[in-house]
Order: C-alpha cells, then sequence, then structure tokens
C-alpha cells in the first residue's frame, strides 16, 4: 500500500517514489528533506548514497535531488567544472579540517582603549590575554543532535554508553549530547576535562557555563575508575588477538596451509 506524501520519480527507475518531509520543530522548522524509497522500499537520505545502490544502471550526473528531476544545465556545470579542475590540480584536494561547527565571532577589543577622566596621568591599558580570547557561542553542540554515525551498509551505529558519573547540564540534555560535548572537548583542547565546576551553572547555564568546559557535571576520576577501565582494555585487546589468530587459522586452512598439511605434503615429497 503506497504512504500518503509519495509521489512517483519519473527520472528514476519504474517504482521509485519521493517524498517531502517538512521540519515541524526546532530552529530549522519550516524548511523541508527530501528521500527516495526503491520499489521494496529501502530508503535513501543523499545523492552519493543513492549513487551507490543505482551503480551504472542510471546516470545521475544530471539529476537533482531536491527536485527529481533531470537537469541538463547542471550536466553542463559540472562538465566545466571537471575542466577547471584538470587545469587547477591544487584546487581539488579535499579539505582535511576537523574544525569543529563553532561560531567563532570576531571580538571587538581588539586595540587598546583610553578611559578619560578629569585625573591627570591616563594611560592606554590593554590586557593580551583577554585580547587573545575569542567569544564562543553557548550550547553549539545542539547542532550535532539528530546526526548518527553509520557503517557501510548504511546501518546506525549505536551509541556508546557513558558512566553514571557523567551527568549533562544545560537546556535539553541528553546522553547523545552529552557524548558529543565530551568528545568535542577532548579533540579540541589539551586541558583536563572536569565538567562545570560552579554550583550555580544548574540555575542559569546562559551566564555562569563555563565554554573551555564540556556540558557535564563537574566529575572526578579515581583510581578505582581508572584500574576498571584498564581491565576493559586488557579484556578488549584479548579478544582482539582471538579473533585475528582464528581469521589467520581460518585463511590458512582455505588455502591449505595448515602445518599439519605443509608436514605431509614435504613427506611425501
Amino acid at each position: 500500500m503506497e504512504k500518503p506524501g509519495r509521489t512517483d520519480c519519473p527520472a528514476l527507475p519504474p517504482g521509485w517514489k519521493k517524498e517531502e518531509v517538512i521540519r515541524k520543530s526546532g530552529l530549522s522548522a519550516g524548511k523541508s528533506d527530501v528521500y527516495y524509497f526503491s520499489p521494496s522500499g529501502k530508503k535513501f537520505r543523499s545523492k552519493p548514497q543513492l549513487a551507490r545502490y543505482l551503480g551504472n544502471s542510471v546516470d545521475l550526473s544530471s539529476f537533482d535531488f531536491r527536485t527529481g528531476k533531470m537537469m541538463p544545465s547542471k550536466l553542463q556545470k559540472n562538465k566545466q567544472k571537471l575542466r577547471n579542475d584538470a587545469l587547477n590540480p591544487n584546487k581539488g584536494k579535499p579539505d582535511l579540517n576537523t574544525t569543529l561547527p563553532i561560531r567563532q565571532t570576531a571580538s571587538i577589543f581588539k586595540q587598546p582603549v583610553t578611559k578619560i577622566t578629569n585625573h591627570p596621568g591616563n594611560k592606554v591599558r590593554s590586557d593580551p590575554q583577554r585580547l587573545s580570547e575569542q567569544p564562543r557561542q553557548l550550547f553549539w553542540e545542539k547542532r550535532l543532535q539528530g546526526l548518527s554515525a553509520s557503517d557501510v551498509s548504511e546501518e546506525i551505529i549505536k551509541c556508546m554508553e557513558l558512566p553514571k558519573g557523567l551527568q549533562g547540564v544545560g537546556p535539553g540534555a541528553s546522553t547523545e549530547s552529552l557524548l558529543s560535548a565530551v568528545a568535542s572537548a577532548l579533540h579540541s583542547g589539551a586541558a583536563p576535562i572536569t565538567g562545570q565546576s560552579s554550583a550555580a551553572v544548574e540555575k542559569n547555564p546562559g551566564i555562569w557555563l563555563n565554554t573551555a568546559q564540556p556540558l557535564c557535571r563537574a566529575f572526578l576520576v579515581t583510581d578505582d575508575d581508572i584500574r576498571k577501565q584498564e581491565e576493559r582494555v586488557q579484556q578488549v585487546r584479548k579478544r582482539l588477538e582471538e579473533a585475528l589468530m582464528a581469521e589467520g587459522f581460518s585463511r590458512n586452512f582455505e588455502c591449505g596451509k595448515t602445518p599439519e598439511f605443509q608436514r605431509e605434503s614435504g613427506q611425501e615429497a
């Protein structure tokens, strides 16, 4: 039975459906997301994912994912871009920048300020440390909500479990947002992760939030926690070693290179 809201897509093989969903909440309310469904019901969220599935059976070089139509002008632009990239080989290199999606606001206090009063002997004062600090957007981790990592088979990877001692703070705090905040803090800074040390952050996080620390309550890592983590690492390494050994034995067996087979072959020779 065909679901409401799905329409046929003539640009794709017969049986393919297109659906446009309007976002009803959040900062992007009113915007729409486009999805495609194969005849078997498999859902596709992007053009690269669609191209991997169809392979060479359909040429999607001029296919516009949002409208669901073939755009010859788009194909012409792609060809022109390929010609320009061939002339400029350094232009097409991938962007390996791992900067976090934090809005960097330019500081308005770059120059020293002279305070004029009626007192003589005024001097220009500047704080080098304050000048080097850039304002940071609060609760930017919320941009990562709703995003999930997936493997090569498009299966969503299960979110890892955090210790019970780690508890999020701030509006809309969740396990996913807390994991993103901690991982981002480990990636972007070299300072130790201690959490929000001020007790007032629970009442008004917009004022008392420490932007250098993730959105979690203050916590303490004990020697017992370190010992338990070392035991987990040792167990995982042991399981990995066993799996690699089992895989090696399996390959040798399939190739007929087991030690017993090699000894028997040597005796017969």
